[in-house]
């Protein structure tokens, strides 16, 4: 007998997913800052649950954003619409700290000059060994940069409590002529280009100078934490 089809995830599990994931919590720290039972957590995330309005409050207290963040009413609005936070503050990261933040794989911008002036584009990264990995089409603006000194930046803001922190990277671009080890660099990443297919000529990114900031509100939940 077959088991029945497992019910479809929503959008609001994966987002409450994707940021306990962020903030590095359990379901069961998520439930102990909600007032609910783990289980619970888990149902939301992984079935096609509709919170009501008390929980969904409770649940983006406990993950530190808002219930828009939650529900996607946000999904087309630039980040930093809210205001800046009082007594706010800027600090420098250092290097260890912006690698840690730069992670191993994600989606930042590059910053470079095409033939009407200089662009910036979005693109997935994958970092290895150091260096950083794009996957792009071979008649791309990126793609043209090759050889030359672009730059590359990440970032993150918390609209929900005003603080935030960007990554910057500095160096040349380079393609990888060998197609053996263009291919084990696309086996490599995380995922395929988010912006689809046609998408396969495989570039390097060495810096040569790596820099990030944080913006710190100290009564936000974390405010005083650095990596």
């Amino acid at each position: 007998m077959s088991r029945p089809p497992h019910p479809p995830r929503g959008d609001i599990g994966r987002r409450v997913a994707a940021r306990r994931l962020q903030l590095d919590l359990t379901r069961q720290d998520v439930a102990l800052r909600a007032g609910a039972a783990p289980g619970y957590i888990q149902y939301v995330e992984e079935q096609s649950a509709t919170p009501g309005i008390g929980f969904l409050l409770r649940l983006a207290d406990a993950l530190e954003t808002t219930v828009p963040e939650l529900t996607g009413g946000t999904v087309d609005l630039p980040g930093g619409l809210g205001r800046a936070a009082p007594q706010a503050r800027m600090v420098e990261l250092d290097d260890t700290e912006c690698r840690q933040l730069l992670g191993d794989h994600g989606v930042g911008r590059v910053a470079l000059t095409g033939g009407d002036g200089p662009v910036v584009l979005p693109v997935n990264y994958q970092v290895l060994d150091g260096e950083v990995v794009f996957i792009t089409g071979d008649r791309s603006p990126l793609a043209g940069a090759a050889g030359t000194e672009i730059a590359f930046e990440t970032d993150h803001i918390d609209d929900a409590f005003s603080k935030g922190w960007s990554v910057l990277l500095v160096g040349t671009v380079q393609a990888v002529e060998d197609e053996e080890e263009a291919r084990r660099l696309r086996d490599t990443a995380y995922s395929a280009p988010w912006a689809g297919e046609g998408r396969a000529y495989v570039m390097v990114l060495t810096p040569r100078r790596t820099t990030g900031r944080r913006i710190i509100v100290d009564d936000a939940p974390g405010g005083a934490t650095t990596y």
